[in-house]
């Protein structure tokens, strides 16, 4: 195991570039992507073995049955963020490893697995927080009809009270869901994420039981926890920008603001569902049923963070009559529209930007504005960047280094607007880098690498790359470089 380069010494940066006292310095993972053990003590397929093992969905055939290992090396990856300086670490569970059926009682073999990482974390001094879903449906649970069926909110409470009793005395922040656009709109109306299927109005309707999970889940989360404990969801805000000034443009921002953000944040943060949404899609679903009494009611519980996910700005217009519409949004292609509707909206890629390996425009500044607007439209929830990261093409030189001086100025750049929305009044408490080590992306299978750790994966040998010693140093500082990246 590579060891945190000695050569870099921390200085005392001026006062006022260093970010505020208590702001939390992490990185992250997701179950599926780092675990592997796929089929090990009483762990059972979910929605991403079974989409993984399609052929023809995953790139190269690649499936998480081994991932990085982490189930195995968890005490070593562990060690490996002490020495980084981590103060926390974002994680999350595997509802089919701890709960196989997605129905019953736990498998005491899967929470141990958790059990021991999360005292592995305590006792190295970084604070755990925990993700109850990251993606990974029980494979059961999709065969009765997934997130698009109102029975699997059930499940989930069952499943959060299930998570709570076994890691609350351990575990003091709590996730409920990350990124639930992508599981309702990418996995139930794109199908370029597990479970592939493509139905516009079962996406909708996904979308709105995945808000009715969270909140049932933090109502069993608040009745079970310590009063201390903090609960949150983390969103991937997409922050749209029209393509130009003309009214026409500004409808599709609004359209895509509607169904990519305000599907969540209305009935999260407001209790209700915005009638532009509703007027936008009422030709596919029947809001009036979908929704019962209570509903938002329960769906706007309150939390005590907002988590925020960014990586690109969503540059869209309205395309000319009978132009078509551009499929690819950054998401991955597809014949089919992860927006439903608003399937006629344009994607298109910022000119004069740098790119990541995954083609998307780096823009710190996008980063700065969601920020900014998170904090005016939501005054009363507290915000954390939960991921932000970038893929880039690395490997490993003859020395047995990872240079990778790109994503160092990624971090660099986004980090630096983080500050300048904490200086213009946001309340940002923390950073959670995406991500600490290479892992399974999704589709992509292994073929883009986010990790500031590189993962060799033939020998699950952990290399850190110059971007992990880099972000050492900007925790030990608790700022960033005075001279910037180099």
């Amino acid at each position: 195991m590579t060891a945190v380069r000695p050569d870099i010494a921390p200085k005392q940066a001026p006062e006022a570039t260093r970010f505020p006292t208590g702001f939390v310095w992490g990185a992250a993972t997701a179950a599926y992507q780092v675990e592997g053990a796929a089929a090990e003590d009483g762990r059972t397929p979910s929605i991403w073995d079974t989409f993984s093992r399609t052929p023809g969905k995953v790139r190269n055939g690649d499936t998480g049955d081994i991932a990085a290992d982490h189930y195995h090396l968890y005490r070593d990856d562990v060690a490996l963020m002490k020495r980084l300086g981590l103060k926390a670490y974002r994680f999350s569970i595997s509802w089919s490893r701890v709960q196989p059926t997605g129905r019953g009682p736990a498998v005491e073999r899967g929470l141990d697995f958790y059990r021991k990482l999360v005292d592995e974390l305590l006792e190295a001094g970084i604070t755990p927080v925990a993700t109850l879903y990251h993606w990974d449906l029980p494979q059961e649970l999709e065969d009765a009809g997934g997130w698009p069926q109102r029975v699997t909110t059930d499940r989930f409470a069952d499943y959060a009270a299930i998570m709570a009793g076994a890691l609350g005395d351990r575990v003091g922040t709590w996730t409920t869901f990350n990124e639930p656009w992508c599981s309702a709109f990418l996995g139930y109306g794109s199908g370029v994420h597990a479970p592939g299927r493509t139905e516009p109005a079962s996406a909708l309707r996904a979308a709105h039981h995945l808000n009715l999970a969270h909140g049932r889940a933090i109502e069993v989360l608040r009745g079970q926890l310590p009063a201390a404990a903090q609960t949150s969801v983390t969103l991937n805000l997409h922050q749209v920008r029209p393509l130009t000034a003309s009214a026409a443009d500004a409808d599709a921002a609004r359209r895509i603001d509607a169904v990519g953000n305000r599907i969540f944040t209305g009935p999260m943060l407001r209790g209700e569902y915005p009638e532009d949404l509703i007027a936008d899609t009422r030709h596919l679903v029947d809001w009036s049923t979908l929704v019962h009494d209570g509903d938002l009611a329960a769906i706007s519980g309150p939390i005590d963070v907002l988590g925020v996910n960014y990586y690109t700005p969503t540059l869209v217009s309205t395309p000319e009559k009978g132009a078509g519409s551009t499929r690819d949004d950054g998401h991955g292609a597809s014949d089919y529209s992860p927006w439903p509707g608003s399937e006629h909206v344009a994607f298109h890629l910022s000119e004069g930007k740098q790119r990541t390996a995954m083609n998307w425009a780096i823009d710190p500044d996008g980063l700065y504005n969601l920020l900014m607007d998170a904090s005016r439209d939501h005054p009363e929830v507290p915000l954390m960047v939960t991921e932000n990261g970038a893929a880039f093409d690395d490997y490993v030189s003859p020395e047995g280094r990872v240079e990778d001086p790109e994503r160092i100025a990624y971090l660099h750049g986004h980090l630096d607007a983080v500050q300048r929305a904490v200086a213009d009044g946001a309340d940002v408490r923390g950073y959670f880098l995406w991500s600490l080590m290479d892992n399974f992306e999704w589709a992509y299978g292994y073929s883009k690498r986010f990790g500031t750790v590189y993962v060799d994966y033939a020998s699950q040998r952990r290399i850190p790359k110059a971007s992990a010693h880099w972000y050492a140093d900007v925790i030990r500082r608790h700022a960033l470089p005075p001279t910037g990246p180099s």
